[in-house]
């Protein structure tokens, strides 16, 4: 199976695009061409789950429409998103940031989909996804290393109750480097997919590992790479993974086309000790339980095709 995690900053580009004719005022303005080139290079990936960060989903920027419904349909998946704003956050109540999202898009049956706000931060939300086999959390932590440490506590008592394997993905922002990451991975026994430890952040010249997929121990990687494209100020990250035993639909993708598994040998996460600089699942720790609400999954019957 193909894993795609990709932040594409709402299609607003990079460099002058975003910065002309004053910083950051590409925020400000229509996204269209943009979000066509990032999604040919999704579909051109051919992956099987895409977990997409920062995506519009439907101001004007897009011309109302959803960027996840844009980049789901030509790949025929379903899709699931939220806003990354807590329900009592002003940041969902005004117009533009109500519409900054995340996204969650499969070609596999999504047995479920729950939303989870973490306690912590303005950039709160956790989506979590039930896949056969499988489940996935997307993540977007806060900037502030204090209340990314707390996010990261909130976030090992969501997966921790959570059976089978599980995959972990998104820009956490870990500003401070992988390090940031250690105590949570031990407690949760989770790896990174990553061997290398590849940057993914900025793209015009990537020296900052921001985001990541972590997985369970019985997800073998088969392969990994962050390709050189400038769409966003984010590289995507693709993983390539052994599905669950006895899940086989991951070979087919939505339109019905076979994708042949990739070749490559099994990738493992060097062993060690970790040591994070909080402690998981403190006695002490408290803090208003996430608020979980479930959403049917946006289901594209027509799966029309890029010409």
């Amino acid at each position: 199976m193909r894993f795609l995690l990709y932040n594409i900053r709402y299609g607003a580009g990079i460099g002058r695009r975003i910065h002309f004719p004053f910083p950051y005022s590409g925020y400000l303005k229509r996204t269209n061409g943009q979000l066509d080139r990032i999604a040919d290079f999704i579909k051109d990936q051919r992956p099987d789950i895409v977990g997409l960060v920062e995506v519009d989903t439907g101001s004007f920027r897009n011309g109302g429409d959803s960027q996840a419904a844009a980049i789901a349909g030509p790949l025929c998946h379903r899709h699931v998103f939220r806003t990354k704003y807590g329900y009592d956050s002003l940041a969902s109540k005004l117009p533009l940031l109500r519409q900054q999202a995340n996204a969650v898009m499969t070609n596999q049956k999504i047995l479920g989909q729950r939303f989870h706000y973490l306690n912590h931060g303005m950039k709160r939300l956790v989506i979590e996804v039930g896949l056969p086999g499988l489940t996935v959390f997307l993540v977007h932590l806060a900037l502030k290393y204090r209340q990314r440490q707390y996010q990261l506590i909130d976030l090992h008592q969501i997966v921790r109750r959570t059976p089978g394997p599980v995959v972990v993905a998104g820009d956490f922002n870990a500003f401070r480097g992988h390090g940031e990451l250690t105590g949570f991975m031990a407690a949760t026994g989770l790896r990174n997919a990553d061997p290398w430890g590849l940057p993914s952040y900025p793209s015009r010249s990537p020296h900052r590992q921001l985001d990541f997929i972590l997985h369970s121990p019985e997800l073998q990687t088969r392969n990994f790479q962050a390709p050189a494209v400038r769409y966003s100020d984010h590289v995507p990250l693709i993983w390539d993974f052994e599905p669950p035993a006895g899940n086989t639909t991951g070979i087919i993708d939505g339109c019905g086309l076979t994708r042949p598994r990739p070749d490559g040998i099994g990738l493992r996460k060097p062993q060690g000790a970790f040591h994070g600089p909080l402690s998981f699942g403190h006695p002490g720790h408290r803090g208003r339980p996430p608020v979980d609400s479930g959403l049917r999954a946006q289901d594209h019957r027509r799966c029309s095709q890029r010409s």
